[in-house]
């Protein structure tokens, strides 16, 4: 091919190609203005899963479980205190009538005990009467024994602590980023004007804006710690300002089309994507380092520019399109994973992956031909590579029993490792601890029964009933009972605990009374009530339409996916063992979803992975038309997989979503090193050198270039150290230290597998081979 390859050709088409290639540059860059950022956990859910398609089903027939937002206001000397009673029911006032997007407001300075009487009769009194409590003390303690007594208020709106109240701010559905930032930014003015012990904030709402601030924040981050990185490795490598400029042209191109190609096909940066610039700052950078080294050994071998050109895309090109295809194959293989914000992930870095080969293979040799040649063509400059590569592989050859036996006892550490590995996850796992807002969420699963939210959905069997049944409340309250004992459910919004509070309150308040009505009667008049309670806002809320479907919903402390899928699973087996005959429970919910895509995932994995390992070993054999070939490449970079599983075991990382992903991206990046020794090796064979000699030949040439690109590639992966997102930290410095691993087993495992199993071809089969 290389021989249709004039310079004439070249220069003729080389200016056409960089003037294409720089007018898509710049609109691509310019379209990165509306790159636009995405934090819904719901796309986390699995796609197409049965689970996940009646929780939106069931969620459409009622109201969303996340349109609210979570005030908690501290007072440490006790909440029933009038001056601290006065500024919550200023900050209630304010919020209701100040906050956009607000459409309920609930605290306990604006909640009514209602005393129900006759047939449709009720009186309401405040919970909190502050001009009584003005007036005489004593007030105070009649109206927190009142409150106390009342159980639907307790850690709901109040902390049974006694140190703090939440107050319940209930906004419109599927607010957008531009709504949220400007209600959370009211609620905070408001919240400011107040001195107070403390206040924490919850909330999808909540979380949606400190994400995409943090997102924003990152990404912008990264690019500039990469921009300095870059240069940083350019200067090490090359000692020149042409090889810091020219090779920067293609790294920073490379990082505008993907980045400006997801604003023009409006594909939105998810949480796993803000890694993308430091992932696509190794991987660019990869490809430069390969083509730009060889380039320069050629110009110090003498050739012309356009003749070290041709060398470079000759010996070079095709290992590196091998590298980029294989990298890439670890990223597509995340596609397979049925989880919308996972196939994006491993979508748009592997496009990015393959686009960053072709930029260089089209940029840089532009750019070599017209910029002027490096000054630094000096073999002795080489002498430092040149001693310690020789004497490393002479040491490797003449220590063989200590390499195998070290490799030996490293897998079988790196297997028992294995054995600790854990599948778990919290919904607030991706933040550290010190972070401000973990600290908000952690106070609510102290002080209010937790955040991590439990639902249930309830059909009445018995087309003839309805949820008013006795027969049917009763098998209710059973579950209800079984959750609040059983399984630390704090029951939030029931029918049954509505029920409940309404018997109480025919009572006046005698909390003996707080149970199920036993009489029709009674049934018939609280449900006349509680569908004009709120101008008939109350009862949709946990009731269908049809009055034969209903919800229970509650919280639990954010006890791990572990812990909870226990719990749940000891639930079904309840259900299944009590057998209701009215009643037909189903477990759903958005935590519900969310644990259940942990274990996908962990399924999932598998299957990546082997998909991966299979595409790469399919590519391998058609190059090397070798089995042998094949099962040595493999074996080198199938070790640090199991040594990834092994730190996470011993260092207690959980496989959740971020951490799954690890293990394909991992393979695809680490068999590089190895593509590019076994084909310099083969190249060496072509020459008719003998299978030592080759070898030898291909690991002091490609030495230098593996060792310089692994620690690029370790270093742009230790970026992600500086994240805030505990699973980008993860993913940083696990793959860091497997690539290292991956190299080290590279130059010492990967040659003596060669010179143990490899078999040496004729010269004339190894050309055919070739060909």
């Amino acid at each position: 091919m290389m021989k249709f390859f004039s310079e004439k050709k070249f220069k003729t088409w080389a200016p056409i190609v960089a003037l294409i290639l720089i007018g898509l540059t710049s609109f691509l860059g310019y379209k990165i203005s509306d790159l636009k950022f995405d934090y819904d956990f719901e796309k986390f859910f699995p796609a197409e899963d049965t689970d996940a398609d009646y929780f939106y089903a069931h969620r459409n027939k009622f109201e969303y479980d996340n349109n609210f937002i979570l005030i908690a206001i501290e007072n440490k000397s006790g909440i029933f205190e009038v001056p601290f009673m006065q500024k919550i029911s200023s900050i209630t006032e304010k919020i209701s009538s100040q906050a956009p997007y607000v459409t309920g407001v609930r605290s306990i300075t604006n909640q009514d005990e209602v005393s129900l009487f006759g047939i449709n009769n009720a009186v309401t009194r405040p919970y909190v009467d502050l001009e009584k409590w003005k007036e005489d003390p004593e007030f105070i303690s009649k109206d927190s024994t009142r409150i106390y007594g009342s159980k639907e208020l307790l850690n709901t709106l109040v902390a049974k602590d006694g140190a703090s109240l939440c107050i319940f701010v209930k906004h419109q559905d599927g607010l957008s980023v531009k709504k949220s930032d400007t209600l959370v930014k009211a609620l905070k003015s408001i919240l400011h004007e107040y001195k107070v012990d403390g206040i924490h904030l919850a909330g999808t709402t909540v979380g949606q804006r400190y994400y995409i601030e943090k997102m924003n924040s990152e990404l912008l981050f990264f690019m500039a710690l990469s921009a300095i990185l870059v240069i940083l490795f350019l200067f090490i490598a090359f000692r020149s300002g042409w090889g810091i400029l020219v090779p920067q042209v293609v790294i920073f191109a490379s990082m505008l089309w993907v980045i400006g190609g997801m604003g023009l096909f409006n594909s939105p940066m998810n949480i796993l994507l803000t890694t993308l610039p430091s992932i696509m700052f190794v991987v660019a950078m990869s490809d430069v380092i390969h083509l730009v080294s060889r380039y320069m050994d050629a110009l110090r071998d003498g050739y012309s520019k356009f003749e070290s050109i041709k060398t470079t895309l000759r010996e070079v090109g095709f290992p590196t399109l091998l590298t980029s295809l294989t990298t890439s194959v670890g990223f597509f293989s995340l596609y397979f994973i049925n989880v919308q914000p996972v196939k994006m992930f491993g979508l748009i870095i592997g496009i990015g992956v393959l686009l960053a080969f072709l930029l260089s293979i089209l940029f840089l040799p532009i750019l070599f031909y017209y910029f002027p040649s490096p000054k630094i063509i000096d073999k002795r400059k080489e002498t430092m590579w040149g001693k310690f590569l020789p004497k490393a592989y002479d040491w490797i050859t003449t220590h063989q029993r200590r390499i195998w036996v070290g490799s030996a006892v490293f897998i079988g550490l790196s297997l028992l490792g294995m054995t600790y590995l854990k599948s778990d996850n919290l919904l607030m796992d991706d933040l550290k601890a010190t972070d401000p807002i973990k600290a908000d969420f952690y106070f609510f699963d102290q002080h209010y029964g937790g955040y991590r939210p439990f639902e249930l959905a309830i059909n009445i069997v018995d087309t003839n009933e309805t949820a008013w049944s006795i027969e049917v409340l009763k098998e209710l309250e059973e579950v209800e009972a079984y959750l609040e004992n059983t399984m630390g459910v704090e029951l939030k919004t029931s029918l049954v605990q509505s029920l409940k509070v309404l018997s109480r309150s025919s009572h006046f308040g005698d909390t003996n009374f707080f149970k199920l009505p036993k009489k029709k009667r009674e049934i018939k008049r609280f449900r006349r009530y509680l569908k004009m309670a709120e101008r008939g806002k109350l009862l949709p809320l946990f009731l269908d339409s049809t009055e034969r479907l209903t919800r229970i919903q509650g919280t639990l402390p954010d006890l791990g996916n572990n812990i909870i899928t226990a719990r749940t699973d000891l639930f079904q087996g309840y259900l299944a063992k009590r057998d209701f005959q009215h009643i037909k429970v189903r477990v759903t919910g958005s935590a519900f979803l969310l644990d259940k895509n942990i274990r996908y995932l962990s399924n999932s994995l598998i299957y990546g992975l082997l998909l991966s390992i299979g595409v790469v070993s399919i590519i391998m054999g058609l190059v090397f038309k070798s089995l042998r070939m094949v099962l040595i490449s493999l074996l080198p970079n199938t070790i640090p997989l199991v040594f990834i599983a092994a730190i996470m075991g011993y260092l207690g990382i959980e496989v959740k979503t971020s951490t799954s992903i690890i293990f394909t991206i991992a393979f695809g990046i680490a068999v590089d090193d190895t593509i590019h020794l076994l084909g310099k090796f083969k190249f060496e064979l072509m020459k008719g050198k003998s299978v030592p000699e080759a070898l030898k030949h291909s690991f002091i040439v490609t030495g230098k270039a593996m060792v310089l690109t692994t620690l690029i590639l370790c270093s742009g992966f230790l970026l992600l150290l500086f994240s805030t997102f505990m699973g980008t930290f993860n993913m940083g410095l696990l793959l860091g230290i497997t690539l290292f691993v991956a190299l080290i087993l590279d130059l010492t495992l990967l040659p003596l597998l060669i010179l143990k199993f490899y078999k040496e071809p004729s010269q004339a089969q190894d050309r055919r081979a070739l060909d």
